[in-house]
């Protein structure tokens, strides 16, 4: 499949070499670099040479090529504890409408650096959890 650009979008421009970056890693179907307002040193971004602005609109050869990269930079960082993150639309925390997967190294256990999160869990009872099981699964 061909790769498919936005001219107005942030990320298409730096893989076009339309704006300058700090490239790690470059192949056909994606491109990595560090990202310039890292959370910790060494967080870099892999992205799809393929516009789309999420991951259900992306074709599985682009997702398929992405995480070998992640794990080859998160292996390059040098670091035990690591993030590797998705986000999709506004509500989630996309920032560029363009997917795009963040390493983001955790070198402590500090809110200094690296990701910082919540993680609210909810309780379900078994008969919801059974149903949202239910209708999933009949989806996929």
């Amino acid at each position: 499949m061909s790769a498919k650009h936005l001219a107005s979008c942030l990320f298409c421009k730096i893989i076009k070499g339309e704006i300058p970056s700090y490239k790690l890693i470059e192949t056909e179907l994606s491109y990595s670099f560090l990202d310039i307002g890292p959370l910790s040193k060494g967080h870099a971004l892999v992205i799809p040479k393929y516009h789309a602005e999420k991951l259900h609109m992306l074709p599985d050869e682009y997702l398929a090529d992405a995480l070998p990269i992640a794990k080859k930079i998160a292996i390059a960082q040098g670091v035990e504890n690591y993030n590797i993150l998705q986000n999709n639309g506004r509500i989630a925390h996309q920032i560029v409408d363009h997917v795009h997967f963040h390493v983001i190294p955790k070198p402590s256990d500090s809110a200094e650096e690296g990701l910082v999160i919540g993680w609210p869990t909810q309780k379900l009872e078994k008969e919801e959890l059974v149903k949202i099981y239910e209708e999933m699964k009949n989806k996929l």
